[in-house]
């Protein structure tokens, strides 16, 4: 635990918190503070318990917020960017805020992988899209999504989409949100007909579970908002709380009918308890796929709600889990109403 400290090691974000005895605060893993020696560190399993032992959150990794948080200085751009898809800020307008615009687009590069003005750009074409499904003129669109001309509009709309606006009868885009959880930030993915992504976003192959999912589809995954998205997180939340052990949400899953097969015994296996490999092979009448069945375990590209966690090995031990182990081990904990214990690991 103190090599991840001192490594800044996000892979351990969750697993434990560091308590700094010489100045009184805890941090997270990740935190890029100044190190402390070794013996002047303590380990905690939650905020909970560091507080309990009279330590205070660091400012720097502000470890009671929800990691993957908006940071403070940026939360109100955020509340304004979710407020007003349309909206459309310059450099100049960044400053106006008391915002340093090169500040931005690097949070906006890392956290979402382009920079704040493709971001911008992207919810803009997204909404357009919706818009002219609805069967609203092109001109309409485009002057009501801040652009000076059709062309301009009609250029941005074709490589956002794959097809000129007014050509675009056929295509699908899935929206695509981030959403926050005690586990760290996670990617939905919604289409018209539910549910069709769910992943945390720092998930390894997660780029090739994205461009799967945009070949399978044949469509375009853009930021922006879905009336799914509410729902799904008020659900994550209640589920994370122990309130919740069902799902009421539509999901829409993409695979061969062996994947469906799979994923269907896998939303069958009842909360708080697991299955092996080998007994859900058994389940879909074909006990001796099971590497086949592993296999379609790890293309589930709906995290939590199709519950790729609750399959483990025959032995009992946790097995692959492409959010993590330490995730998977959380989850079962949540499921079985029986927390890890608190206090210093």
């Amino acid at each position: 635990m103190y090599a991840a400290l001192v490594a800044k090691d996000s892979r351990f974000e969750g697993v434990f918190l560091a308590g700094i005895r010489t100045t009184g605060i805890f941090c997270r893993p990740s935190c890029t503070a100044r190190k402390p020696k070794p013996e002047n560190v303590e380990y905690f399993r939650d905020a909970k318990s560091a507080m309990a032992h009279g330590f205070r959150a660091c400012k720097v990794c502000r470890p009671l917020a929800a990691l993957g948080a908006s940071p403070d200085w940026l939360q109100p751009l955020i509340d304004d960017l979710q407020r007003d898809a349309n909206l459309r800020l310059r450099s100049e307008d960044l400053r106006s805020r008391g915002l340093d615009p090169a500040r931005v687009r690097r949070w906006f590069q890392k956290t979402h992988g382009m920079t704040f003005t493709a971001y911008q750009r992207m919810r803009r074409i997204n909404q357009a899209f919706g818009q002219i499904r609805e069967r609203q003129s092109v001109t309409e669109v485009a002057l009501q999504s801040g652009y000076e001309s059709l062309s301009g509009f009609g250029d941005g709309f074709k490589r956002a989409i794959g097809a000129a606006p007014a050509k675009s009868d056929g295509r699908q885009v899935i929206a695509i949100s981030r959403l926050l959880t005690p586990l760290g930030p996670m990617l939905a993915g919604a289409s018209d007909a539910g549910i069709c992504l769910l992943e945390f976003a720092d998930r390894p192959m997660l780029e090739t579970q994205l461009d799967r999912l945009r070949k399978r589809r044949g469509a375009t995954l853009l930021p922006g908002p879905s009336p799914l998205f509410a729902t799904l997180q008020s659900q994550l939340q209640e589920y994370f709380a122990g309130r919740r052990t069902r799902f009421e949400i539509p999901l829409d899953t993409t695979g061969t009918p062996f994947q469906q097969r799979v994923w269907e015994a896998l939303r069958q296996i009842p909360f708080g308890e697991t299955r092996s490999y080998a007994q859900q092979a058994t389940a879909i009448g074909k006990p001796t796929a099971v590497r086949a069945v592993a296999r379609a375990n790890g293309d589930n590209r709906i995290a939590i709600l199709i519950p790729c966690h609750r399959v483990i090995g025959a032995d009992g031990t946790l097995t692959g889990y492409g959010g993590g182990l330490w995730r998977k081990q959380r989850l079962l904990e949540i499921e079985r109403q029986q927390p890890a214990k608190t206090g210093q690991c």
